[in-house]
């Protein structure tokens, strides 16, 4: 049964670095009750992934950042290692991927592979994540990678043997779920 929503209201609580809403609205469920329920939600657009995989050495590349987030939440360094995402700013996901692949790797791809969209955390995030797997060689590198200045990126481009980024996600060293979720994409299709 597809539930009965109607928005009653939309305040913004917050505009800062993105926006912070309070949207109270009627809700009308299985039971055919109708409830006024209120939650917040962070809108902070929508995003692309994607992980890098070498079929010829079984490798694939990821990076490490500083995410305050992580580290309030108890990360006591607040590095994460991720594969390579950024947020779509105007552009379709596939042409924020490439341009993020090459700021953050330093790899200019060829073919992009679309493998699935995943909201990462649909009780308070609007974002939905465009996830993408891509071969890479070495050829394909064209730059240092490591983010963009300006936005005061400071990534470190790490390149893993496939079987070593699993064994990660079984440590706790990896723990970014957009991550894991390609890892196992890669592994579950053979890719590597």
């Amino acid at each position: 049964m597809q539930p009965e929503v109607k928005i009653i209201s939309k305040d913004i609580l917050s505009d800062n670095w993105y926006t912070l809403y309070k949207v109270t609205y009627e809700y009308k469920g299985k039971n055919n009750r109708r409830q006024i329920q209120s939650r917040e939600a962070y809108d902070r657009g929508n995003g692309a992934a994607i992980l890098l995989y070498n079929p010829a050495t079984g490798n694939v590349i990821l990076t490490r950042q500083f995410r305050l987030p992580s580290y309030i939440n108890g990360n006591s360094s607040g590095m994460l290692i991720e594969a390579c995402a950024g947020l779509l700013d105007e552009n379709n996901p596939e042409e924020c991927i490439r341009r993020e692949t090459e700021e953050e790797t330093g790899f200019r791809i060829g073919n992009v592979r679309k493998a699935f969209d995943a909201y990462m955390s649909p009780g308070s995030v609007t974002e939905i994540l465009h996830m993408f797997v891509a071969e890479y060689n070495p050829e394909m590198k064209i730059s240092g990678g490591g983010g963009l200045e300006e936005e005061q990126e400071e990534i470190e481009v790490l390149e893993l043997p496939i079987d070593q980024a699993m064994a990660m996600i079984e440590s706790g060293e990896i723990k970014d779920g957009k991550t894991i979720m390609l890892l196992q994409y890669v592994k579950l299709h053979g890719l590597l």
